[in-house]
């Protein structure tokens, strides 16, 4: 199982200082002269510096042309702009469901300028928060080449290119903090539950409201995962910087390539309990379980034992005090798996039983 975090992201700033005498000898005198390095000896670091300076610039040069700016109209009044990724020469862009949110219609803008163009909703699959839009007139564009995100490591160089702030075609840099996340997103309008997304890849390149949707990138020049942004702590309200989250590009190809032929996701691969559920608070206010509102139809008999008006309070041993807290471990398990609910009934009493979680169909 991946670990569970829900945050956001601020930008970071690294320098990287060289010190002087580090390889032996002490300091330098005035005036002496540093020798050569013998053949075979290790490289120095200024001319590291400048190989990775000519990597960033290299990728940069090749991979920005693929990144566009998206704005949308959110209601009577709110203009929400997030970034996407060419995914091919038809027009097809790959970007955040909640960059699209419930706008069927876009404005889209190349990083490399010209005229803003129109692009229309192809779908949306916002367990996993992504989305394809397509443009009208695709003349011009540049495919990004999508990477193998299976082959990521921990402590690989990645750059996050995306249009933070409306600030067109911003890079930033980090690395690969962590593999296989799983984060929760916050209900949205018209909701009474979030959602978790799993299998994320954590990253310390800053990631900024409007880099949503933007490219994550490996010193290959290949997009290995897309950008997620705007993740709060709901712990304390607080940002964690150097902390950002995108998800792996093998999921993205995935769910885009259904939306694209089918408009929509109807295999998931994601677990359920089949009910349909909200949280439920104590006489304090405080969140108590999870209540259920309708059960499960047609299941088999131990998950249809979770009747409406009983509360889950966890799931193999782990407290499910939100809707939240019951999405985060559903994302940890597979259809198909033994899974152990506490149930708290209406007459105070409690008991347990073991279900098999059943297969998720597309929102």
């Amino acid at each position: 199982m991946g670990e569970t975090h829900t945050v956001t992201s601020r930008l970071l700033y690294v320098a990287i200082l060289f010190v002087g005498g580090l390889l032996g000898g002490g300091p330098q005198s005035p005036g002496e002269k540093t020798p050569d390095p013998a053949p075979g000896s290790a490289v120095p670091a200024r001319r590291s510096a400048v190989t990775l300076e000519t990597d960033y610039r290299r990728d940069i040069a090749r991979v920005l042309p693929s990144i566009v700016q998206i704005v949308s109209q959110q209601g009577a009044k709110t203009v929400v702009e997030g970034s996407g990724i060419v995914y091919d020469g038809a027009g097809h862009i790959v970007t955040n469901a909640h960059v699209v949110g419930d706008a069927t219609e876009f404005e889209v803008m190349l990083a490399t300028g010209g005229a803003v163009r129109t692009a229309r909703l192809v779908g949306a699959y916002r367990p996993q928060d992504v989305a394809v839009i397509k443009m009208d007139d695709p003349a011009g564009l540049v495919p990004a080449a999508f990477g193998d995100s299976d082959q990521l490591s921990i402590g690989q160089i990645v750059l996050a290119m995306g249009n933070p702030l409306g600030l067109s075609g911003s890079v930033t840099d980090g690395i690969v903090s962590g593999l296989n996340r799983t984060i929760s997103f916050l209900p949205e309008k018209g909701q009474t539950s979030g959602h978790a997304a799993t299998g994320l890849i954590q990253t310390s390149a800053a990631i900024n409201p409007g880099n949503s949707g933007g490219a994550l990138v490996d010193l290959d020049g290949e997009v290995v995962g897309v950008l997620v942004a705007d993740v709060v702590d709901v712990r304390t309200g607080s940002a964690l910087p150097g902390i950002g989250f995108a998800i792996p590009s093998n999921t993205a190809t995935a769910v885009a390539r259904r939306l694209i032929e089918h408009g929509e996701v109807t295999d998931t691969g994601r677990a359920t309990l089949g009910v349909t559920a909200r949280t439920v608070v104590d006489r304090r206010g405080a969140p108590a379980g999870v209540g259920v509102v309708r059960a499960a139809e047609g299941d088999e008999p131990a998950r249809a034992a979770i009747e409406p008006g009983s509360v889950i309070v966890s799931v193999d041993d782990t407290p499910t005090l939100t809707a939240q807290d019951l999405n985060r471990v559903l994302a940890t398990c597979r259809p198909g798996d033994q899974a152990k609910v506490e149930l708290l009934h209406p007459d105070g009493s409690t008991t347990t039983t073991t279900v098999t979680l059943g297969r998720s169909s597309g929102d």
